[in-house]
């Protein structure tokens, strides 16, 4: 199959999948002004902290299994072994998220006080709820991801997006049940929709498990287990220091900015539910290797360019998002960096891709180890006199040490031809845009600096001869 083609295919699923993306978050954007409003910097912050608890809960019980499941369904072509993989997979993530809710449940009130958010057991136990919904949930869904039925999962996603709204809505501004409403409305829709996938999935659920199976999946899983622990150190830690250190109010005003930063998340959840599947299917190394080094230049190319609008439009976006609340105005202050701290990741997950292509990931750890000592470090060392910007600053060094590394690794185990030079140049024009459009807080000129970012790469000579005229069939260009 050419490149072409096989951009063509990536894109066409990252696009359906976008879909659904969009619309989730055009909806949470929907509800920050209703979070903003309701329930203040300090509940808001609840609701982060809760979010990283069950994420690093959910990495810790998944094991890894989500990765291996994607691996070895693509390994073997027998349907019956494929079967087998889905049903060992679902009873042991069946098996674990019940564990997580026991646990949570039991010690609500002491996890609660561990974690400064007052008295205030129902909130841990309606996170310990949403982990078992969203573990299950994810699960059932990746089969979608695997058989390449973008619609199918863009059709679960949406009707969950929609029952999670509602419910949200009913909880947080009809009953006044402020954070906790708002933790209890995200899962409903999850839980919903995992019944509804139950009853459409039983034939492949049957009562199969295979240990031996499940030993093999683990061994390749489990060394991911540290990388995704530090992954989530980058992500979410920031907000456990902020809320140390500054308080809820400052964690929930540093949660805005993380929020509005978050468009480029979209990007790449949508790039990224369709990444493994497409990925894995190249079964040519070198037509591989060729795509994964244009995906990463044209990846990179576009979050960088959201970043752009994200970081110069900042001050206008975060009124949008908190009317008459200045409170939290400063978050504008961090969208930017936290906007190409996003875009970094994104880049990691082209490159770790290779890794997994080669089954070699059990040094995946040590890269990410080193990113999140890294992210603590600077956190202990600039959230203490700068706040919630010190913490953005700690998030994206890191990110760019966890891009810097894998780029090494993944070179070391399956050498990729990526286009580094374009890769630089790209990211060099997007940051100076963003800082100019920023400073000069111009709504004309931070427009004007968005729409200019791919010409003013012409005269740097980004282009290939083969997009240069694609571009003249679109724009007419001299030179």
């Amino acid at each position: 199959m050419s490149l072409a083609f096989q951009i063509r295919r990536l894109a066409r699923h990252s696009a359906i999948y976008g879909f659904g993306g969009i619309l989730s978050r055009l909806l949470a954007v929907f509800l920050l002004p209703l979070y903003t409003s309701y329930l203040g910097p300090r509940g808001f912050g609840k609701i982060e902290i809760i979010t990283a608890l069950t994420t690093v809960v959910v990495i810790v019980l998944s094991a890894g299994i989500s990765s291996a499941f994607f691996r070895f369904y693509f390994d073997s072509k027998d349907p019956d072994r494929r079967i087998l993989i889905v049903r060992t997979t679902f009873w042991f993530t069946m098996g674990m998220a019940t564990l997580g809710l026991v646990v949570g449940v039991a010690f609500a009130g002491s996890i609660s006080h561990l974690l400064r958010l007052g008295n205030d057991p129902w909130l841990v136990r309606a996170g310990a709820v949403g982990l078992w919904a969203q573990m299950n949930y994810a699960q059932l869904t990746n089969l979608f991801r695997v058989e390449e039925r973008s619609v199918q999962f863009v059709i679960a996603s949406v009707t969950n997006i929609l029952i999670t709204v509602g419910a949200t809505v009913l909880l947080v501004v009809g009953l006044h049940k402020g954070a906790t409403g708002a933790v209890v409305g995200n899962f409903i829709g999850t839980l919903v929709v995992y019944v509804a996938l139950l009853g459409y999935r039983r034939y492949q659920l049957g009562l199969q498990f295979d240990r031996k199976l499940l030993r093999e999946m683990n061994r390749f899983g489990l060394p991911l287990i540290p990388s995704a622990l530090a992954l989530w150190a980058i992500t979410f830690i920031d907000r456990l220091f902020v809320n140390a250190y500054k308080g809820l109010a400052e964690a929930g005003v540093y949660s805005l900015a993380v929020r509005t930063s978050s468009v480029v998340v979209f990007v790449m959840i949508a790039f990224r539910l369709a990444w493994p599947a497409f990925a894995y299917s190249i079964e040519d190394d070198a037509a591989a290797k060729r795509t994964y080094s244009f995906v990463l230049t044209y990846l990179l190319f576009i979050c960088c360019w959201i970043s752009i609008a994200l970081g110069a439009l900042a001050p206008w976006i975060v009124r949008i998002l908190a009317p008459s609340q200045p409170a939290f105005y400063r978050a504008d202050e961090a969208v930017g960096v936290l906007a190409f701290a996003a875009t970094a990741y994104a880049g990691y997950t082209v490159l770790a891709i290779g890794i997994g292509r080669a089954r070699q990931t059990q040094f995946n750890w040590i890269i990410s180890g080193i990113a999140a000592a890294l992210n603590i470090a600077l956190n202990f060392a600039l959230i203490p006199p700068y706040g919630m910007m010190g913490a953005a600053v700690s998030t994206a060094a890191a990110y760019v040490a966890l891009f810097l590394g894998m780029a090494l690794n993944s070179q070391r185990v399956y050498p990729v031809p990526y286009q580094w030079r374009r890769v630089l140049t790209l990211s060099a024009v997007a940051i100076a845009l963003t800082a100019v459009g920023y400073e000069l807080r111009s709504f004309p000129v931070s427009i004007a600096l968005c729409l200019a970012y791919p010409l003013l790469l012409l005269p740097l000579g980004f282009y290939l001869p083969a997009e240069r005229a694609r571009l003249r069939r679109l724009v007419p260009i001299r030179g």
